[in-house]
């Protein structure tokens, strides 16, 4: 087997990657401190108490507290987790445990003094990370998809293979697949976007300045429900993110963004 190293991420992806991380984590964290001030999700303007589309709660079951977690009409038991959670003998209601949260016990005001301060460097990171994309030719060489990549065939080709956790090997492995673009794509185009502009939507300075913009989602709880749902796509994708590293070859992968270089077996390459 002969492996070749080249140069896969310049030093301000990698260094912007790692930022993203850090905030990105905190920014998960002390969200959901502010989201166990109200642990219910509605759609519109107004909360409607009695009608809410999520829930996480705690109710008495023969005498006992339960933890339980809502979604429409359908009721799960999730005692230790989400509603009631907590040590044996320590637990109390809250919708997401202690573990989860930033800080750990319940301060709103610095669950939102975190979540801000975090926001704020996601975005700056961000934008350093499209203008360095924009320029330096990132975006356009790596992360759209090619001609041959959007053709139906191809598509479904990588889908299967993805599903069969085959991973491209040689020359093919130098470049990120279609599946691969679409995805950082759409997270960087639409996700990431929609959680920055419902952010903004919540925020009762910003409504002065931009009005129309709560509107734009139909409600300031329309607004919390679609930040909710952006965040959990986000842990969806990270979690499929690291599962992906993991099986594709951890140490190579993480040497890639740490210093650059990833190894490619060029042996599959040779006549």
């Amino acid at each position: 087997m002969t492996k070749e190293l080249y140069r896969r991420h310049s030093v301000l992806v990698r260094l912007t990657h790692w930022l993203g991380v850090l905030a990105v984590s905190l920014l998960l964290m002390s969200g959901l401190q502010i989201f166990n001030a109200h642990p219910a999700l509605y759609w519109g303007q107004k909360s409607t108490f009695r009608e809410p589309w999520l829930v996480m709660g705690m109710v008495e079951r023969g005498g006992q507290p339960v933890g339980v977690t809502q979604i429409g009409d359908t009721v799960f038991e999730t005692t230790g987790v989400l509603g009631y959670s907590g040590a044996a003998g320590k637990r109390e209601p809250r919708g997401f445990p202690a573990w989860a949260t930033v800080p750990s016990y319940r301060d709103l005001a610095s669950g939102r003094r975190w979540h801000f301060f975090f926001a704020w460097l996601f975005v700056i990171n961000g934008l350093v990370y499209l203008a360095w994309g924009l320029i330096g030719g990132h975006l356009r060489r790596d992360l759209l998809p090619t001609k041959d990549q959007w053709r139906p065939r191809h598509l479904w080709r990588e889908a299967a293979d993805h599903a069969r956790l085959r991973f491209p090997k040689g020359e093919a492995a130098r470049s990120y697949n279609a599946i691969q673009k679409l995805t950082y794509l759409l997270m960087i185009l639409i996700v990431l976007p929609l959680m920055l502009l419902t952010g903004l939507s919540m925020s009762p300075g910003f409504n002065a300045t931009a009005p129309w913009l709560i509107d734009l989602f139909g409600g300031r709880q329309s607004a919390r429900s679609i930040h909710f749902i952006c965040a959990g796509l986000i842990v969806l994708f990270v979690i499929v993110h690291v599962a992906l590293v993991v099986l594709s070859g951890f140490w190579n992968n993480m040497r890639s963004m740490i210093t650059g270089f990833y190894a490619v077996d060029t042996s599959r390459d040779r006549p």
